[in-house]
């Protein structure tokens, strides 16, 4: 007893668990059920026809109602619903998609935007039918394959037979369950081209090319491939000083949103601009004004880096074929898809061969049965099956030159011939029909054995018919990389302060640095000899008693640091020079030493490199003999930031002063000029001015006859009145002709600059004295075009050497009078060739020794004072130091 109640109990605790349900099975069939329903039947085209489902089904419904008129896109909507068993929205959305490729539909109405991103017309608007081109390529019903649709009431193809390379033609993109597809369109001229280049067993490279044209760089395209990636941009060009245009857009954009990405850059600041108009109809047209004194130049990069100007996308190759999905190239898509065209086209000529032989042997029994009388046969027979066989009787004699044997059905078509066409019937042309039939079978057979040429020939017609407008409208280029550091607005004020050691945007009322952007890096040094850089924050600690902060440029070999620091508390000196052109951001660096107690004595940043020359002076001990001595930073190598410097003393160092500021030591910096901002740049916007060291010059010459020289600064600002601005040689002399109005003649005058960085006048100071031509070259010519006097003739124009007509001279002498008669127009002609001497610069000079100043009392420790030698470093063609 007690164990039956036992056996219950054990069953009552059993039950629960056998009403349990485990999902594994479900979620195995259910969700790959359902993964395999949307990659094959919804988001993933087939390579075969590069049509997904709901497009083929769209092309189907278009060539059932097809009668060459438009049909109204709802009622094409409608008839596909009997093969897509899905709302009418989804196939409107997708026949608009087809529409707007402007390939396979032919569309009229309101048909949407792809360039502004309008939408289209509701389907009861607008109508559809068939292009020529789709008629031609995409169907042919006798090769086509059909299926039940999905209610089994109709019939719908597997494929289309398409004979082109439509899916990369087209483009097509989806996201299914656990994979997506992302092929980019391809122009039609270059597939044609590609296909014919793969029939003859040539190399083919197949790139984008979209429809709203743009630039891209297909450098990293990886032939469409997962992992590939495609640059695009907008074409801009500049108008004017102050108005870019924007007249393509890239793929994927709109006008609308490139705009918006645009508006949102300049609310952050990343850029500056006044106004944008939308001017886009049939082709893009955005205007962008910019605030007078803004570089178009620094603005469109700065458009490419901040906004959808540019924009980066992923193809990503994958299509249907045999029901399962396929990750492949578009190299190889368009294989498949031009020998798939090939097998469609045999498939067709083995028809329409058939057919041909089908209607000559029909077209010879049917001369041999009228010919020879045989109908009459037939006319004693009183069952069907004795006039078949008399018939066949009959033909016996006559048919050996047949291709295949006689069937009944052919005898019984032969009684199906009326009286009438018996009566008419024309031997001649009977055996005319026979011939031009064996002609077409003959040629269909040539095709047969020439498959190859015969596709070729098929493509070409296609580029021929079809080809006309359709052009590359994508420019393919290779982008250079947009330094956004470089190109965004300062937007933003950074403040420092140094004894407690913050730095930020928001400390407003400690000292100004300088202004940058909120994407820039902050370099900092203490007093202690610590680095660190840092991302431009609101407020930041870094480290007391800040000795130098500034905005950090990666990569930045131009900005050395000169310091001299002393190791330890009572240790000796240091002297170094470095660049730091790539760090760890927020990681603490010692630049000095980590021996406790370390501080920097005297520390300068440079941002052209130059090399200071300071004054040593040491504190009062013991005998020391000598407490005051220069150093110049000219004579320390350049070494890594890490590197622990040249002695410079053992002693203690009172203070050191600045006595004179140095020139660059590095190699020529390459300067531009920017004509639509009137500034100098190191950037390469504008026209390139030359290349200057340290200590070259700037010259520059006004209009109203002012002539100076200045050390090139990235700051400055030019007079709209400039006329000359060059890299200044001073041995090259300057020639000018000019009006004085004191004398009202013309004279001619060449002198070279004798006052470095002095503003001086060339010409007389009367008010209506006036700059005529002034020219640099080394042997200039002018042409003197005189005025004709009342009663006289005209002068014939005078040619002038102004090296011959006048020496050199200082800058304030009058000149030599240019001549008597009146002048009409001076013109400036070519220069005759002359080649310039070739400048020597102390630093192109080979060193033979070199001594680095170190101790005062040069005792014995000055060979170990780690003073550079020449084999601690190397110098490449590019002029960068490596050390060893």
């Amino acid at each position: 007893m007690i164990e039956e109640e036992n056996d219950d109990l054990n069953k009552e605790q059993e039950e629960p668990n056998e009403t349990i349900t485990r999902v594994t099975g479900m979620y195995k069939d259910w969700f790959l059920d359902y993964a395999s329903y949307v990659i094959l039947e919804r988001a993933v085209p087939a390579i075969e026809d590069g049509f997904k489902p709901v497009q083929r089904r769209i092309m189907h419904s278009m060539k059932d109602l097809d009668d060459g008129r438009y049909n109204k896109v709802a009622n094409i909507v409608g008839h596909t619903m009997q093969y897509h068993p899905h709302g009418d929205a989804s196939i409107a959305d997708a026949m608009v998609q087809i529409g707007q490729k402007d390939l396979l539909i032919d569309t009229q109405g309101n048909w949407g935007n792809i360039l502004t991103g309008d939408s289209a017309a509701a389907s009861r608007y607008i109508e559809a039918r068939l292009s020529k081109f789709a008629l031609d390529v995409v169907y042919s019903p006798k090769i086509t394959e059909w299926q039940a649709s999905y209610d089994g009431r109709r019939k719908e193809p597997v494929n289309l037979p398409v004979k082109f390379p439509l899916l990369l033609a087209q483009g097509g993109e989806g996201i299914a369950v656990g994979l997506s597809t992302k092929i980019l369109p391809h122009n039609f001229i270059e597939l044609i081209d590609a296909s014919i280049k793969h029939l003859q067993g040539k190399r083919f490279k197949l790139f984008p090319d979209f429809p709203t044209a743009g630039i891209a760089d297909f450098s990293n395209y990886n032939d469409g491939l997962r992992g590939g990636k495609v640059r695009v941009r907008a074409k801009i060009s500049q108008l004017d000083k102050n108005t870019l245009v924007i007249s393509e857009i890239p793929y994927g954009t709109t006008t609308s949103s490139l705009i918006d990405s645009i508006l949102k850059a300049n609310d952050k600041g990343k850029i500056k601009i006044k106004r944008i108009e939308d001017n886009t109809a049939a082709e893009v047209e955005i205007l962008v004004h910019l605030p007078s004194g803004l570089s178009p130049d620094k603005t469109i990069d700065a458009l490419y880096a901040f906004t959808s100007c540019e924009s980066s996308i992923s193809p990503l190759g994958c299509i249907i074929e045999d029901n399962k999905p396929l990750f492949i190239g578009v190299s190889e898509m368009l294989r498949r898809s031009t020998d798939h065209t090939v097998e469609l086209l045999k498939q067709e000529l083995d028809i329409r061969l058939n057919e041909l032989e089908e209607q000559w042997h029909y077209a010879s029994l049917e001369r041999i049965f009228i010919e020879n009388r045989i109908y009459r046969d037939i006319e004693e027979e009183e069952t069907w099956e004795g006039v078949i066989n008399a018939i066949d009787k009959g033909l016996k004699p006559h048919v050996k030159h047949l291709k295949r044997a006689v069937t009944e059905e052919d005898i019984v078509r032969l009684t199906e011939i009326r009286i009438k066409r018996i009566s008419k019937f024309d031997i001649d042309k009977a055996q005319q029909r026979i011939d031009a039939l064996e002609e077409q079978i003959a040629e269909v057979k040539h095709h047969l054995a020439n498959l190859i040429d015969y596709a070729i020939a098929f493509f070409t017609r296609l580029k021929k018919d079809y080809g006309k407008g359709r052009g590359r409208k994508t420019e393919i280029r290779i982008f250079d990389d947009v330094d956004a550091t470089k190109v965004v607005i300062r937007n933003t004020k950074l403040y420092v302060n140094r004894a407690e050691g913050f730095i930020g945007t928001a400390l407003r009322r400690d000292e100004y640095v300088c202004d940058c952007s909120d994407i820039d890096d902050i370099i900092v040094f203490t007093k202690q000899g610590k680095m660190m850089v840092t991302k431009v924050d609101t407020k930041t600690f870094v480290g007391k008693d800040i000795i130098h902060v500034a905005v950090f440029k990666k990569k930045d070999k131009r900005t050395i640091y000169n310091m001299i620091y002393r190791d330890g508390s009572r240790g000796p000196s240091y002297i170094k020079r470095f660049a730091v052109t790539g760090v760890t951001r927020d990681r603490e660096y010692d630049m000095a030493s980590d021996s406790k107690g370390s501080t920097v004595l005297y520390f300068s940043a440079n941002p052209n490199g130059e090399a200071e020359v300071v004054t040593v002076m040491l504190r009062q001990s013991g005998s020391i003999k000598k407490l005051k001595w220069d150093i110049d930073f000219a004579d320390i190598m350049i070494k890594g930031r890490s590197s622990k410097g040249n002695l410079v003393t053992k002693y203690a160092v009172k203070r050191i002063e600045l006595k004179e500021k140095g020139v660059s030591t590095l190699k020529p910096r390459k300067i531009w000029f920017d004509e639509a901002v009137q500034r100098i740049n190191v950037d390469g916007r504008g026209e390139l001015i030359g290349e200057f060291r340290g200590e070259d010059k700037l010259l520059i010459i006004t209009q109203s006859g002012i002539a100076k020289t200045l050390t090139p600064e990235v700051t400055m600002h030019f007079d709209d009145d400039m006329i000359v601005l060059e890299k200044w040689v001073p041995k090259k002399p300057i020639s000018a002709i000019y009006y004085n109005g004191e004398k009202e003649l013309y004279y001619v005058k060449r002198f070279l600059i004798e006052n470095e960085g002095k503003e001086e006048s060339f010409i007389s100071d009367h008010p209506n004295s006036q700059l005529e031509i002034v020219s640099t070259d080394w042997k200039p010519l002018a042409e003197v075009v005189f005025a004709k006097e009342r009663g006289k003739d005209r002068k014939d124009n005078m040619t002038i050497n102004l090296e011959e007509f006048i020496a050199i001279k200082g800058i304030t002498a009058l000149g030599n009078q240019l001549t008597k008669d009146k002048v009409n127009q001076i013109n400036l002609l070519d220069p005759l060739p002359y080649e310039a001497p070739e400048e020597v610069h102390a630093d192109d000079l080979e060193v033979v020794d070199e001594e680095v100043l170190s101790d005062p009392k040069k005792d014995s420790d000055s060979s170990s004072n780690g003073e550079a030698r020449k084999d601690d470093f190397d110098i490449d063609e590019e002029g960068q130091i490596t050390l060893f």
